[in-house]
């Protein structure tokens, strides 16, 4: 009688599952065998993570050609006047901060250049 009434419970666990899953949306499809399933739709993000790699990737290398044309202590001395600034010129200027990675790339492509 246990047996049956976990397996009866399990089945039950399965069915609110996917129940769950077709509330936010499904699709029907037909299986080989003429089969109609109902399978549920992927939930997708409001901001999809590639336009949000894309963006990050974007401002970085903006960040390593900006060292490179300017120079480290000129970009620097704009970094600096721009944390003087309202709000969101310090946001853009926490932003733009020289770090480890882009101080390294920027070495390399100028040393590449010359």
């Amino acid at each position: 009688m246990t047996g049956k009434q976990l397996e009866f419970d399990q089945r039950v666990h399965r069915l609110n599952k996917k129940h769950a899953k077709l509330s936010r949306g499904y699709r029907a499809t037909m299986r080989k065998d003429g089969l109609v399933v109902m399978r549920p739709q992927r939930v997708k993000s409001a901001l999809p993570v590639k336009a949000l790699v894309g963006c990050f990737l974007g401002l970085f290398a903006f960040k390593v050609f900006l060292l490179t044309s300017l120079g480290a202590s000129a970009y620097q001395y704009r970094v600096d006047s721009l944390a003087q600034g309202t709000s969101v010129e310090k946001a853009g200027a926490w932003v733009m901060q020289v770090d480890p990675v882009s101080e390294y790339l920027a070495a390399q492509i100028s040393g590449f250049l010359h």
